[in-house]
């Protein structure tokens, strides 16, 4: 199996709640490093996007720990990786700051990487992609009945002046989630996304009814809720949230999640087994400060037998 990744890479400055201070590659490395670790021998992740030229070499030298990864779609920018600042503390929540975002990946850097068994986008600064490319991907792939995995991440945040983010409604939201198979948020960015006065029961029988197959809202330590679009009915499955002794950093959480349902989803095409299981590695990344250990996460790479009697359970019902 083959996941082709987009989204951008960031270099991510955090100030942890406990006032400790770490650097490293973050955005889509994320997922890119969950995948390699979480996948079966002989599956393989295609990452697209843009890499610093100061920083290029460095960054594929680092993805070669991976067999598995084809850094063939990785290109130089002219300009810097995307910088951001984070900072956690009590009473404040989170504050983010992003400098020399880049621009959008063209469509033509990953028409090439589009023949794969699932497509995921990570609107990781919210400008990773524009709506016509993301249109253009939707039409390839519906050719070649290949599922697109959309993650809105930070598709609900501006940029001011001084580099803050800023949450801020999408006029065309009905647009970006349309004829989607699966499409993550977290109840925040459900709820700021829209215009509209927010309610999550009419915002999700909206967003389903854009043929659209899966919902999934992430909720942090509470664990997440997939609604299924199943024959015009919403299927709502809550998954309860994993007790993490040490958690030190909740940055890439949400990316680690996605990448975690995507690898399952694409072996055993069961939607809800894939978000118990994206639930379970997501709350592993959380006792990771940024990505400086990611590598751990492979301790929950995929089990072939499980997969197996998992659809063997399927085909018996």
């Amino acid at each position: 199996m083959t996941i082709t990744v987009i989204g951008h890479l960031c270099l991510d400055d955090i100030r942890h709640a406990d006032g400790r201070t770490t650097r490293s590659y973050g955005g889509i490395y994320f997922a890119v490093a969950t995948l390699a670790g979480v996948l079966l021998p002989g599956d393989a992740v295609r990452p697209v996007f843009g890499v610093g030229k100061d920083e290029y070499q460095e960054f594929i030298t680092l993805l070669g720990r991976w067999p598995n990864v084809d850094t063939s779609g990785i290109y130089r920018l002219p300009g810097p990786t995307n910088s951001v600042s984070l900072g956690y503390g009590p009473g404040e929540g989170r504050t983010e700051m992003s400098r020399d975002i880049a621009g959008p990946v063209p469509y033509k850097k990953i028409q090439p990487a589009l023949d794969a068994d699932l497509v995921m986008i990570n609107m990781i600064s919210g400008f990773d992609v524009t709506i016509d490319t993301l249109d253009e991907i939707r039409m390839k792939t519906r050719d070649l009945s290949i599922p697109v995995f959309l993650d809105v991440h930070s598709l609900t945040l501006g940029v001011r002046e001084n580099s803050e983010r800023f949450r801020a409604p999408v006029e065309i939201w009905r647009r970006w989630l349309f004829m989607l198979h699966t499409v993550q948020m977290n109840s925040e960015e459900a709820a700021a996304l829209t215009p509209e006065k927010y309610s999550e029961g009419d915002f999700v029988k909206q967003a389903l009814a854009l043929n659209t197959h899966n919902l999934c809202l992430t909720r942090g330590a509470s664990g997440c809720t997939l609604f299924v679009n199943q024959k015009k009915h919403v299927i709502r499955r809550d998954i309860e949230g994993i007790s993490v002794n040490d958690a030190v950093d909740p940055t890439g959480c949400g990316d680690v999640f996605g990448a975690a349902y995507c690898a399952h989803l694409v072996h055993s095409g069961d939607a809800a087994a894939a978000a118990e299981y994206a639930n379970t590695v997501a709350a592993g990344k959380a006792e990771i400060a940024g990505s400086s250990q990611i590598d751990r996460l492979s301790l929950f790479r995929l089990d072939r037998a499980d997969l197996d009697l998992l659809k063997m359970e399927k085909a018996g019902k």
